[in-house]
């Protein structure tokens, strides 16, 4: 994917969230937002996968451990939260996320705040 193509994607995913945001507000749980902007992806035409396995694997290959993203949206793993301020440790998790999944470019979006908060990383 060119970066000109993962701006693109991360554009509209990013219009599509703070859309969600100013019609739902803040309060609710993070997988009521996941299921809203899931739902509001698929409408506009976006491959979503949603609840993601990633396998953490040594050196060697062997398993050791399994986290689950929470969703892939073209290509692009979105991390979702629902706190009052995004912290270095939610950065921290996507960036492995990333790195663990093999993918280039990913967004950080909370739902939590009064102020729409989305980050995208590479």
């Amino acid at each position: 994917m060119t970066e000109q193509e993962a701006n693109r994607i991360c554009d509209g995913i990013r219009q599509i969230a703070y859309d969600l945001h100013v019609y739902l507000g803040v309060g609710y749980l993070e997988k009521v937002y996941e299921n809203g902007l899931a739902h509001r992806l698929i409408k506009a035409g976006m491959t979503v996968q949603v609840q993601q396995p990633i396998q953490i694997a040594d050196e060697d290959g062997f398993v050791i451990g399994e986290y689950i993203a929470d969703m892939v949206v073209e290509g692009i793993v979105v991390e979702l939260k629902a706190v009052s301020t995004l912290l270095q440790i939610h950065v921290a998790q996507l960036l492995n996320y990333l790195k663990a999944m093999n993918i280039e470019h990913g967004l950080l979006i909370n739902f939590g705040s009064e102020k729409f908060q989305c980050r995208k990383y590479a």
